[in-house]
């Protein structure tokens, strides 16, 4: 393909385009007011529906040019992946699905930006958000010689509604009307929504913001099981097929969303400083979390458990505030890949009216015995040894109570000898 050549006085920006109608706005935007040339960079990593006519709708808008990419292999082994291993949700609920993909945005922004010989690169994001940090952050680490614009937090930036008069204006078809509520990002991992009525923090969310996951009321009346095995930490199977991760996180998506698992309402602190409303429908990774943790518990030590939940919950924040390059991030995932040698095994998930819940679970590399952990006449667990265990083990703190009374009474005598002295 050949690159054109930019004629704009300040040459060429790529922009993050999802053809929705910031995005579509942005073209003409960037040319009319920035005096940019537009490349439009659609990243696809999953759910991303109609690419020709999104692309036709770039070029309708203006942009010398077009790309569409498709990321989702390297989104779901780059991204979905370390995060599975981690565990990661944001305040234990949210599986991260926005935060993993705007660092892979962010870096097809960068290998466009050089293919074009850009100069700068844009997005849609508001001065709100929390994908305005990921994405700048991004940038700046894989090219800090490239200018970010973001027209979306400047002050003359459009209300939604004129916003829709000037696409208009502009002939540019975008399948939206002044009563679309909603702000929505999805990708395999998951779907986020929010705006209109989700705001209020007291208005229970309408059925119209979730697209996938089923209500409870029309989930199917029998349960479904499913088995997920993974190798080394990573999901290869369902019920003994073998599939890549795009596959896998598709199918046990699909099987969530038919049983109405999936469906989280918080209230989230976002990294600017305020709460926001967020819905999500996050049947497939919150199913494939719950999944793995079951599996680690049945193959990892308790102490290597114990500290990986710190590891956890670090790099979950560090996800969700934009800081997937910094050399935490890089040491974090170090970590991750090494605990996960020995997590090869099976877990069943039982999925029904609105719950996923692990049924079973086994393994070459279970640590679970039988014979100590069972009550009958097949116990192999020594409980003469288990008092002087108890007797070291609480040795520690029986010194620190004897010494603490010890010196108490000692100060009960002062005081007595003290009184008889008066």
């Amino acid at each position: 393909m050949t690159t054109p050549s930019s004629g704009a006085p300040n040459g060429t920006i790529v922009l993050a385009y999802s053809g929705g109608l910031d995005t579509s706005a942005l073209v003409p935007w960037l040319k009319e007011k920035y005096g940019y040339d537009v490349v439009c960079c659609l990243v696809d990593i999953g759910r991303v529906k109609d690419i020709p006519g999104v692309m036709a709708r770039a070029e309708a808008a203006g942009a010398i040019a077009a790309e569409a990419i498709d990321a989702k292999e390297e989104f779901a082994e780059h991204h979905c992946l370390p995060a599975l291993m981690a565990n990661a949700l944001y305040e234990d609920k949210y599986p991260l699905s926005t935060a993993i993909g705007r660092p892979l945005i962010a870096k097809k922004l960068v290998e466009t930006a050089h293919k074009y010989g850009a100069v700068a690169v844009a997005h849609g994001c508001t001065g709100k958000g929390n994908d305005q940090v990921r994405i700048d952050i991004g940038v700046r680490a894989l090219d800090p010689s490239l200018k970010i614009i973001a027209p979306a937090r400047e002050a003359d930036w459009p209300s939604r509604e004129v916003l829709l008069d000037y696409v208009a204006e502009h002939d540019i078809p975008v399948n939206l009307t002044k009563k679309s509520p909603y702000s929505i990002d999805e990708n395999m991992w998951g779907r986020s929504n929010e705006c209109g009525v989700l705001e209020d923090p007291w208005v229970a969310p309408p059925e119209d913001a979730f697209q996938f996951v089923k209500s409870v009321d029309d989930a199917p009346d029998e349960p479904q099981t499913v088995v997920v095995s993974f190798e080394k930490g990573k999901p290869v199977a369902l019920d003994g097929v073998p599939m890549g991760m795009v596959e896998l996180i598709e199918k046990i998506d699909a099987i969530g969303n038919t049983h109405g698992f999936g469906r989280v309402d918080m209230i989230e602190n976002r990294l600017v400083g305020i709460k926001s409303r967020e819905v999500y429908e996050v049947a497939g990774s919150l199913a494939l979390i719950r999944a793995h943790q079951a599996m680690e518990d049945l193959v990892l030590t308790r102490d290597l458990l114990h500290f990986k939940k710190t590891i956890e919950s670090k790099l979950a924040d560090m996800i969700y505030e934009g800081q997937w390059f910094d050399p935490l991030t890089e040491a974090c995932q170090a970590f991750l890949f090494q605990s996960q040698l020995r997590v090869t095994g099976d877990v069943r998930l039982k999925f029904h009216k609105g719950s996923c819940v692990v049924d079973g679970r086994k393994s070459d590399l279970s640590l679970y015995s039988y014979k100590l952990a069972t009550y009958t006449d097949e116990d192999e667990f020594s409980h003469t040894a288990a008092e002087g265990f108890i007797e070291l083990w609480g040795l520690p703190i029986e010194v620190w109570a004897k010494v603490g009374k010890a010196h108490h009474l000692m100060k009960e005598l002062e005081l007595e000898d003290e009184a008889a002295t008066v």
